[in-house]
């Protein structure tokens, strides 16, 4: 079956949000990668294989007409606004955590104590922010890009920085799944430049195991937080045995 260019258009655009690639497809379908790039290319697929990559991007037919009718891509960052509106209302910005990972509602009833009602009141409030659509079943499909970031400087990033880091390092990371370095040095510049890179390259791979682990039941999966932070610093407690600097 021939597809059209809109609706080929459309699964790369579902592949990219998720950060998918035509192997990792490939992977969940037992095709070989050349077989996928094929069907891509000539845009030549039956139903069945069509309703098994929608299986895989967990989304159904009438959502990938819908974003085929549409053409647009998702959203790298959200507005000001948008990010206001989820630092001013702690269930709404829940919400939209559960959504982009994927939780279906059942799961969302198994571990959080909110009605019916409710939730379909959050994920109707996001879709009017223009964060989500509202699917039929309660089902919410992101409009932002899997790994969006957060405003430099915005709403959720000042939000971190003044009533969360601390919660964040308020524990001991002593737990089998936890990680805390603590590293300090002086570099060079191209040093410092290298080391941003690499940092990037963690928060691609974080993303890619996000992407992966996405089909997977919330049971099967554990919340993880990562911050990735770099910036010329000295402890405030140095500073009165600091010479100023001319």
């Amino acid at each position: 079956m021939a597809l059209s260019i809109e609706l080929v258009d459309a699964l790369k655009r579902f592949l990219r949000a998720q950060d998918l690639t035509y192997r990792d497809l490939a992977a969940r379908l037992k095709l070989s990668e050349a077989a996928v790039k094929r069907m891509f290319s000539r845009r030549a697929m039956s139903l069945a294989r069509l309703e098994e990559i929608c299986d895989v991007l967990d989304i159904g037919l009438a959502e990938l007409s819908a974003e085929a009718g549409r053409g647009r891509a998702p959203m790298a960052t959200l507005s000001e606004a948008q990010e206001q509106a989820l630092v001013d209302e702690p269930e709404l910005l829940l919400a939209l955590f559960l959504t982009l990972n994927r939780w279906k509602q059942v799961d969302m009833q198994a571990h959080f104590n909110f009605s019916d009602a409710r939730w379909t009141q959050l994920l109707v409030r996001l879709d009017r922010l223009g964060i989500i659509e509202l699917m039929p079943g309660n089902r919410g499909r992101p409009l932002t890009a899997r790994n969006f970031r957060w405003r430099a400087d915005g709403p959720m990033e000042r939000y971190f920085r003044l009533n969360l880091l601390h919660d964040y390092f308020a524990d001991p990371f002593d737990g089998e799944q936890d990680v805390l370095l603590l590293l300090s040095g002086a570099l060079s510049p191209a040093g410092i430049r290298q080391l941003k890179q690499r940092l990037g390259e963690v928060a691609r791979e974080f993303d890619a195991l996000l992407a992966r682990d996405a089909a997977l039941s919330a049971q099967e999966r554990v919340g993880v937080s990562l911050v990735l932070a770099q910036k010329p610093w000295l402890l405030q407690l140095f500073h009165p045995y600091r010479r100023s600097q001319a």
